[in-house]
């Protein structure tokens, strides 16, 4: 007769249903109900067929090197404990989270997989805003609420573009032998801000030779690379580079070999105000611009109207409540009613377009005078309603607008009043190098 054991009797003189184990699908799934007296199919008639109950062994179970104490038993979790269990995160899922700075969005990784560089303070909420910005195909950006006041925009870019970038990409053209049907390359553009390369498409029709865009935000260039590599027909050279403009060397992002031969045009489109946060940033900016543009090149760009602003935030009545103004397509918020000429701060809102982003005021007088220290003189200068009363009726201008949707057949726009008060925020402008 084995000796006594109390924890192999109060085993085994236990109910059966006690000692059944319990599979680990069904501790992560404890909603299946598994009936362990079924009896289970077998795969082959081959198998031995257990019995029902197996006499029970006369060895008693004594390890010489247990870990648990003899008296433990294992009890099984409960319904609670797996669900708890099942959404554990750990202290380093927890660490994980917290150091993400943007939430999970639909654009694709770029393709560097290095991590992307960490911005502070206002620019850090540019960057974060403009790399979460979905690249949106065709189909769905007509889709967009202010689908006229960006076709507008992009006719007012294409009319800069035509009316002085092909000029200054003329003179630098390389043409084949007389008769030969060689395509016209056009000199080199240095397009600073790019974003996603929206005016890719304008750069491509103007035939361009090369291409350089640099922009903060690097998901945004990884998606310009991608749009110019999807480009039909024959494609200019392009080289795209994540970078601060505002407080980096173009240098630092192009080897020396590229710079080597000078831009004939450098375009900003709607971005060179973040750059008149400080006076340093102002002048990186124009060196950046004016440093390798050779001389006869032009400098083309969109920024908001200070003269417009200003005069919009010193009609808000001294009682209200908060500095802001617009309608139901854009919002202009500013932090306080000082003037001051670098740094004058707001935030800006524009529906489907940008989420509440701080830009700063650029006093054209100002901007003027320090171009001057860089070569730079003015030969253009209007606001956006000027450059349509200018050019609706030109003879190439004109079919363009209805071709980019600006109006339709019969004339009639394709923006609403709130649009055209939006649009209207701005002003185009050139530069040409002396």
């Amino acid at each position: 007769m084995p000796a006594f054991d109390p924890v192999r009797d109060a085993v085994l003189n236990s109910p059966v249903e006690s000692r059944r184990p319990t599979s680990l699908s069904a501790l992560l799934n404890p909603q299946t109900d598994f009936n362990y007296d079924s009896p289970r199919p077998s795969s082959s008639s081959s198998l031995p067929t257990a019995s029902p109950m197996a006499a029970p062994s006369t060895i008693p179970y004594n390890p010489t090197k247990r870990i648990t104490k003899p008296e433990s038993v294992l009890i099984p979790l409960t319904p609670d404990e797996i669900e708890r269990y099942r959404n554990f995160r750990g202290e380093g899922v927890a660490r994980l989270t917290a150091k993400r700075k943007r939430a999970a969005s639909d654009e694709p990784d770029p393709v560097d997989s290095r991590p992307l560089k960490r911005h502070t303070s206002d620019v850090g909420v540019v960057v974060e805003h403009y790399n979460s910005r979905p690249d949106v195909g065709v189909v769905q950006r007509l889709e967009s609420p202010i689908i006229g006041l960006k076709n507008f925009n992009n006719w007012v870019k294409s009319v800069l573009i035509t009316r002085f970038g092909h000029p200054a990409l003329a003179k630098s053209a390389v043409t084949g032998p007389p008769g030969s049907r060689m395509r016209i390359a056009r000199g080199k553009v240095l397009d600073l801000g790019c974003g996603k390369g929206g005016d890719m498409t304008k750069w491509s029709k103007a035939n361009v030779k090369e291409l350089f865009g640099a922009d903060i935000a690097e998901v945004s260039i990884t998606q310009a690379r991608n749009r110019w590599e999807g480009l039909r027909g024959a494609r200019f050279d392009a080289t795209f580079a994540a970078l601060d403009c505002y407080t980096q060397p173009v240098s630092k992002a192009f080897p020396p070999a590229k710079l080597a031969q000078p831009f004939d045009v450098v375009s900003m489109q709607f971005c060179m105000h973040y750059a008149f946060e400080t006076l340093q940033k102002a002048r990186c900016m124009l060196d950046n611009v004016s440093r390798y543009l050779r001389p006869g090149g032009v400098f083309i760009g969109t920024i908001p109207n200070a003269d417009l602003l200003m005069e919009n935030l010193d009609n808000i009545p001294p009682n209200a409540e908060e500095l802001s103004f617009g309608n139901s397509v854009y919002r202009i918020t500013f932090e306080n009613r000082e003037h001051p000429v670098f740094g004058q701060k707001y935030w800006f809102f524009l529906q489907d377009a940008v989420e509440n982003v701080p830009e700063y005021v650029v006093r054209w007088d100002n901007f003027v005078q320090m171009a001057s220290e860089y070569g730079l003189s003015p030969i253009y200068k209007e606001e956006f309603h000027q450059v349509f009363e200018e050019h609706q009726e030109h003879p190439e201008f004109k079919p363009l607008l209805e071709r980019m949707k600006v109006v339709d057949s019969d004339g009639a726009s394709a923006m609403d009043e709130d649009q055209w008060e939006a649009a209207n925020i701005y002003i185009a402008f050139a530069f040409e190098k002396r």
